[in-house]
């Protein structure tokens, strides 16, 4: 693979700042979104009287943890503007989450929230490996979820050529990203899986593609999936991580020279772990619950949201703001069986480590009396797909969740193509247990 690592020249001054330069701005910055929260959004004047703290209660760093958080369903309770500090006619645009597990989360960005984001996400791709000039084709869905357009904003900040393809018909994203030369992709890991699935079935080779960047997020994937495609294509796979709630994509990036973990851009979103089972904040280098607060977000500014996605915190490497390592997973989608926490990550690291498997699976959850019981449907492949073979690998698998997970599961190891393939973020877990 290529070097691709940018020019210390080309980075923002503040990437490379010192640690003591970084938190003058951050203490500077959280003040002003902490009165602009308080003074605008009645919903923060409730919970800042009822915690008996103020805005000007914050006189270092540490006293953020003297403030309340803020959780998903408080902009449920706001549908849909009522977490808006700007009047609406400064609301350049909104985005919103799907609704599907209930009522949607709204979020608005004013202009500089806008110009704000572009410049984040554009950072993120130079630290990628991108660069001006580049083709980037931008494969994650566009319209209210805030991939696509995040992207797409950020690419063209950095001076690429935006191909905007979205998600969905396979074949045709690998013809434009051959076609049009694109050299960095733009998308969920396990719908790059199913481009290079696509790739092989038309008998491409995918290490000849144009490909030397991968941007992968909006969903948890591992090293051993990373290892996966940067084989297969013979390209850099690196991690990028947001959410709506505090901006989109881009709120952390891998750097591509070192892949040790993502760099959060610290001069603009405040991180924090807690445990999150007392709310407690917990030291740098444990792992627990991530929390944000936008230091410089006008349209909706977010005091301490809780992400639910597990991490830790570590010192800078590459760029002096702190890194977080890749996602463990989330307390929202931890699998409790028997008594034990599993993570989809924890069952996909093992079917990573079978040869005869395929990366393309789903877990799905039952219950037989009053036992719950967990299935693993995953694909074997090509070349390992005959009845004894499957069966072979299903007890491979089921014996290495046992032994490194810690659980029984039953193990469906299905022919190429026969698990439901991702057009966009893998739905990883059905729970098909009766509802109490």
């Amino acid at each position: 693979m290529e070097d691709l690592t940018p020019a210390r020249s080309s980075l923002d001054p503040i990437e490379i700042a010192s640690l003591d330069e970084i938190q003058a701005l951050q203490l500077k910055r959280m003040r002003w979104s902490l009165n602009h929260a308080y003074k605008n959004v009645p919903l923060y004047k409730a919970k800042f009287d009822a915690a008996g703290v103020h805005p000007d209660d914050l006189k270092s760093l540490a006293d953020l943890a003297k403030f309340p958080f803020t959780v998903k369903q408080d902009l449920r309770d706001n549908y849909p503007f009522g977490m808006f500090a700007v009047p609406k006619d400064q609301i350049a645009r909104v985005h919103a989450s799907s609704g599907t597990t209930g009522q949607p989360t709204v979020v608005g960005y004013t202009k500089n929230d806008i110009d704000m984001w572009a410049d984040m996400v554009a950072r993120s791709m130079r630290a990628s490996g991108t660069r001006a000039g580049d083709v980037v084709h931008v494969a994650y869905g566009y319209g209210l979820f805030t991939g696509g357009l995040g992207a797409h904003y950020g690419a063209e900040r950095l001076g690429c050529t935006v191909v905007p393809v979205s998600g969905g018909m396979t074949p045709r994203q690998v013809r434009l990203i051959e076609d049009f030369g694109a050299s960095t992709i733009m998308v969920t890991p396990s719908y790059m899986l199913s481009i290079l699935d696509e790739y092989r079935a038309l008998g491409r080779d995918p290490r000849e593609s144009p490909l030397n960047v991968g941007i992968f997020g909006a969903e948890p994937w591992t090293s051993a999936m990373r290892a996966e495609v940067e084989a297969a294509f013979d390209m850099h796979a690196v991690d990028i991580y947001g959410l709506s709630e505090i901006m989109g994509p881009g709120v952390a990036n891998e750097c591509v020279e070192t892949k040790d973990g993502l760099h959060i851009w610290e001069d603009h979103f405040y991180p924090e772990i807690i445990n999150p089972e007392t709310g407690e904040v917990v030291e740098d280098g444990q792992e627990g619950e991530l929390v944000f607060t936008t230091l410089t977000k006008e349209g909706l500014p977010i005091i301490r949201y809780r992400t639910r996605d597990l991490t830790r915190l570590l010192p800078g490497s590459a760029r002096s703001m702190r890194r977080m390592e890749k996602i463990t997973g989330r307390t929202v989608d931890m699998i409790i069986l028997r008594g034990v926490n599993v993570f989809p990550t924890q069952i996909e690291e093992q079917i990573m480590a079978v040869e005869a498997l395929a990366p393309h699976f789903q877990i799905e959850l039952t219950r037989t009396g009053r036992m719950d019981e967990m299935t693993v449907h995953v694909e074997a492949t090509t070349d390992a797909a005959g009845a004894e073979a499957r069966e072979a690998s299903a007890r491979l698998l089921g014996k290495k969740i046992k032994s490194i997970v810690g659980v029984s599961a039953l193990i469906d190891v299905t022919e190429p193509g026969a698990v439901e393939r991702s057009q966009g973020k893998a739905v990883r877990v059905v729970d098909s247990r009766p509802k109490e």
